[in-house]
């Protein structure tokens, strides 16, 4: 039998790595969506509709239903974010976008849109979804819902390696302190705000390898699948 994973938590704790990862090994579509935010927020940045303190919600609004946000798999298995026909998975990865995404994900009308558009992805079930609300407003009624932790200055460290091996310049004190600003509007904001679903289970990721965490979320995927089909 398929089913829906809805992987949740906070930035830069790993949740696109394990979704992909789980994806892979259960035959699964995998759904990215921060990256469909990070897509939005491009186009903000694009149009000149965002600023450091000004979000132009009148404009955003009027053309969110011109953006065709979809994703293309790769030969090495990897996948692509494209953008009305444009690749953009290099250029929606910065941390500035990071930060507009987060901005722009607290606008209830863009969180409406895109929820629908992923709902509809899972229609058929058989997908791995990760984000922030995904197990709480996207799927509440998802068969297994995960929601990933990990202490601020371990999530950060790994931010840093990433963006400094994109060769993007940056400290590593910026990117604590953009860990704990997203993580602050994340619980926060009004629209859908991150939380732990009551039937999630909590994964703390902060001591775990890549390979200790895979083989944990494999157990964890097994056995819910096992006892759904008893």
């Amino acid at each position: 039998m398929k089913i829906i994973v809805a992987i949740d938590g906070f930035s830069s704790c790993g949740k696109s790595t394990m979704a992909k990862g789980l994806a892979a090994y259960a035959g699964y579509t995998y759904v990215d969506t921060g990256a469909m935010y990070r897509a939005v927020a491009l186009y903000c940045i694009r149009k000149g509709w965002i600023t450091e303190d000004h979000v132009d919600e009148t404009q955003l609004q009027a053309h969110i239903h011109e953006l065709d946000i979809c994703f293309r798999r790769r030969p090495d298995g990897g996948q692509d974010t494209i953008l009305n026909g444009e690749n953009v998975e290099k250029l929606i990865r910065t941390l500035d976008v990071g930060n507009a995404a987060s901005r722009v994900s607290t606008i209830g009308f863009v969180r409406r849109e895109l929820v629908k558009r992923q709902q509809a992805m899972g229609e058929k079930k058989g997908i791995v979804m990760d984000g922030r609300d995904i197990g709480t407003v996207v799927f509440p009624n998802a068969e297994l819902k995960i929601f990933v932790t990990a202490r601020p200055e371990v999530r950060a460290q790994r931010r840093y390696q990433e963006l400094l091996a994109k060769g993007e310049q940056t400290t590593f004190e910026k990117v604590l302190d953009n860990v704990r600003e997203r993580d602050f509007r994340d619980t926060h904001r009004t629209e859908s705000p991150l939380k732990q679903a009551e039937d999630a289970i909590l994964f703390d990721n902060s001591e775990l390898t890549r390979t200790e965490q895979m083989e944990k979320l494999e157990r964890i995927f097994d056995k819910a699948v096992h006892n759904l089909s008893l």
